[in-house]
């Protein structure tokens, strides 16, 4: 992985710019995932990085890793506690009645031999909590930012697609699929530490997004 898709590093902590269609996770299949590229992301350490939260395969954007197991477990605790600041930004399949609001959508997981598992909404789920506004509007489609509070699975794409009845464009999951593949993108990160300054990293808007008004694209920022 280049370097140019680094966006943040210290002593312990490192966030790149993950690209869409790379799992964080290793696939079944055996093909390619984030672990092949550890090596080239140890940058003088003897240990690679770790991950220490996902992002689905077809989500871009700040992927945060820690360099030593001490900050991992910190890293993991802010996210549990909930003090990890995280704004995404999606291409909707139509634009919103309202300009913003707040998603309060309790969720669950289901799961069928035919189709496999998936996240819906439940009321006796997990309780889930995102607030999104829109951005911009073209051609019929909302970018829109979204900044969840709780970390559930798959939690933006079903509080798009149930909350605010418009799933992320092309999302295989809970959308139609369009080709391009899906518009979700982790943009910005910021994980506060008790006796450091805050990690904070951004991540320009990919390519496949297309042009925005008012948005930088990494074209723009290369």
């Amino acid at each position: 992985m280049h370097g140019d898709r680094v966006l943040f590093i210290d002593g312990e902590a490192l966030v790149i710019d993950k690209p869409a269609g790379l799992p964080v996770d290793k696939p079944r299949d055996g093909s390619l995932s984030l672990e092949n590229h550890l090596d080239s992301l140890k940058f003088g350490f003897q240990r690679w990085p770790t991950a220490v939260h996902r992002l689905d395969r077809d989500t871009s954007g700040c992927l945060l890793l820690s360099r030593n197991p001490k900050a991992h477990a910190r890293f993991q605790q802010a996210f549990e506690r909930g003090a990890v600041e995280k704004r995404y930004l999606a291409i909707l399949a139509g634009v919103p009645a309202e300009a913003e609001g707040v998603i309060d959508l309790a969720l669950g997981k289901v799961s069928t031999r035919e189709e496999g598992w998936r996240i819906v909404a439940d009321p006796n789920g997990k309780a889930a909590s995102t607030a999104w506004r829109v951005v911009a509007t073209r051609d019929g489609h909302a970018l829109v930012e979204f900044r969840p509070a709780t970390g559930r699975t798959h939690q933006i794409r079903v509080h798009a697609a149930t909350g605010l009845g418009l799933p992320v464009l092309g999302d295989p999951h809970y959308g139609a699929g369009e080709p391009g593949g899906m518009m979700l993108h982790a943009a910005a990160l910021t994980i506060p530490r008790a006796n450091k300054d805050p990690i904070v990293a951004e991540a320009p808007l990919p390519a496949r997004f297309g042009d925005w008004p008012g948005i930088a694209s990494a074209a723009e920022a290369a």
